[in-house]
């Protein structure tokens, strides 16, 4: 089969390895779609530590060709999603129901190979099946979207709260689609590429603008939400949390970035500052809300590329072309 390889931080390949076989809890699917996103630009720049070579891609959906033989809950021909996060289940945080902070932590396409390629070995426990009718080329959105379910159940999604969102790239205008569904009084964002803020007034939010102030909340949001990791977006945040409000830290920074905070701030002003690491717990209602339509693909999906422009597709993210990126293993 044919896969993107990313050999060294900064080099991509595309090569030939052997079609996978299943182990007997084990699927192969034919890769319909792969979607790009900050991890995997993370990983290609080396800022993340996998072990190089490595075949990227975690956010994907197919259709099973092969089945290992104790694989009974689904069968060869069924449209899949996949949850990329694979937990070891016996380490002290698996055993708290925490599989996404796991101290054996891996997933498809970061640690282990992914599905930038036509074939995609997964276990089939991560393995999750969609209805006939979804149009799997778009359905590689359930992955981050199923992300973004896990920041809310970060968050007390009090009806009639006031969101405030960092960035209007694909995470934070699916924080913002989630944030309608849950009441939301208000929801206003934040992004200071301009051209990005004309999908998010296609999708009917209006509240937008290229800077917080300009948003007429003088007592500050009940929910403020970082989809940049950006420092100074997330200082900025930061500031327009009102008293008794949450901050959510959804966007992936540097390791090395750093804000200072006011512990005063937070003691007398009774803020929350919480976190939200990858998947857990959200795979399955993720599947449920695409299949109910909470995202309009048609506008957050941009561009799609074949698997030999894999490279080009993943520059064109980092330049901040358009909206969603996505691949196309087998054409």
């Amino acid at each position: 089969m044919k896969a993107v390889s990313i050999v060294t931080p900064g080099k991509i390949e595309i090569i030939e390895l052997p079609d996978p076989t299943p182990s007997s809890t084990e699927v192969v699917v034919e890769v319909a779609a792969v979607g790009i996103c900050g991890t995997d630009l993370h990983i290609f720049e080396g800022e993340f530590a996998p072990t190089f070579p490595i075949v990227p891609g975690h956010e994907m959906t197919g259709t099973i060709v092969a089945i290992g033989k104790d694989v009974t809950e689904v069968k060869i021909g069924d449209p899949v999603a996949i949850d990329p996060s694979v937990h070891c289940g016996e380490c002290f945080y698996c055993r708290r129901a925490r599989g996404n902070l796991c101290e054996n932590w891996n997933a498809l396409g970061v640690s282990m190979p992914g599905a930038a390629a036509q074939f995609l070995l997964s276990p089939k426990k991560n393995i999750h099946k969609l209805s006939k009718d979804i149009d799997l080329k778009s359905a590689a959105l359930i992955e981050p979207l199923s992300c973004a379910v896990r920041g809310y159940d970060q968050l007390p999604r009090i009806p009639g709260s006031h969101y405030l969102i960092y960035g209007s790239g694909t995470m934070g205008l699916m924080m913002a689609e989630l944030a309608r569904v849950n009441g939301a009084a208000s929801v206003s964002i934040v992004d200071l590429n301009k051209e990005k803020l004309v999908t998010a007034k296609a999708l009917g939010f209006t509240h937008v603008a290229t800077s917080a102030d300009q948003f007429d909340q003088p007592r500050g949001f009940d929910v403020v939400i970082d989809c940049t990791g950006v420092v100074a977006a997330i200082k900025d945040g930061l500031k327009h949390v009102m008293p008794g409000g949450t901050f959510l830290q959804f966007g992936v920074a540097n390791h090395d970035a750093k804000v200072e905070i006011e512990p005063f701030w937070i003691y007398n002003k009774e803020i929350t500052i919480v976190g939200s690491m990858a998947v857990l717990h959200s795979f399955d209602r993720a599947v449920e809300l695409f299949a109910n339509g909470v995202l309009n693909a048609d506008v957050m999906i941009s561009d799609r590329y074949p698997l030999d422009q894999y490279e080009t597709a993943l520059q064109a993210f980092k330049s901040g072309k358009g909206r969603k990126t996505i691949v196309l293993p087998n054409g």
